[in-house]
């Protein structure tokens, strides 16, 4: 992984590792001064990607996951640490790399997502789950932001929330309304905003929300096939791709 730039350095040209310094005006464009306020990249093309080797540990941990999870074994703690391992690991990714305040929102959130596994675990504690879960959106949603705006999103994002959430309705047992309730409004406006700063993380916010919808129609609806799997394979991914979002620029849109 490559070195982060000093305020001091200036631009970087980095192929392979092997960085060239490059001139720059003194202090930077406008976008990279705005990008340092938000704690992000200064340039989204220069900045230190993660290599195969540091993401070796959440592929062997979610390898791992699939590898041992027995779906008939009853709750542990064991079983607990296999689930949250993956997340964990993206945690140490970005305390590895250093950051500013984005990076410290999406750790904290990654941890609450964590700690949200851990209570799935057992279906006496699937409440103080969705909690987790809920401030782990809200924490997304900071660090995504609100600039820009793009409020042609949220009306599609409405929508969808509204039709899925009317069917989950019928379902749900009168506990579970309220907490649910919120718990959508949380995702659904990480959606947007997950959306809005485009990149990865739109694909992380993407997936996170089919995620949370095969989760719900297994568990309150109807049973999937392969439930599990799907579930736990769209997290993982969604995961990732918020976490990618970190050596990227919310102005740096990708197809």
């Amino acid at each position: 992984m490559t070195a982060p730039t000093s305020p001091s350095e200036g631009g970087r040209d980095c192929e392979r590792g092997i960085c060239t310094r490059s001139p720059r005006p003194p202090g930077g464009s406008q976008a990279d001064m705005d990008a340092r306020k938000e704690g992000l990249p200064r340039n989204p093309h220069f900045s230190a990607q993660p290599r195969l080797g540091t993401l070796s540990p959440f592929l062997l941990s979610c390898a791992a996951y699939f590898l041992l999870w027995i779906p008939a074994d009853p709750p542990s703690w064991v079983g607990a640490l296999v689930k949250c391992l993956p997340v964990l690991c993206l945690v140490g990714l970005l305390r590895a790399c250093p950051g500013g305040a984005y990076s410290s929102l999406l750790q904290v959130a990654l941890l609450f997502s964590a700690l949200g596994d851990v209570f799935l675990i057992w279906p006496h504690a699937f409440l103080y789950g969705v909690l987790a879960f809920a401030m782990a959106q809200l924490l997304y949603v900071w660090a995504f932001g609100f600039r820009p705006l793009q409020p042609g999103l949220l009306l599609p994002v409405i929508l969808a929330s509204l039709l899925f959430y009317g069917l989950l309705l019928l379902h749900l047992p009168p506990d579970m309304v309220l907490p649910l309730t919120a718990y959508t409004l949380a995702l659904s406006t990480m959606l947007w905003r997950g959306l809005a700063r485009g990149g990865s993380a739109r694909w992380g916010a993407l997936l996170f929300t089919i995620s949370d919808t095969m989760l719900s129609w297994d568990t309150f609806i109807r049973p999937l096939a392969h439930a599990r799997l799907l579930v736990m394979a769209t997290y993982y991914a969604a995961q990732f791709f918020i976490t990618l979002s970190n050596f990227q620029s919310p102005r740096l849109k990708t197809n």
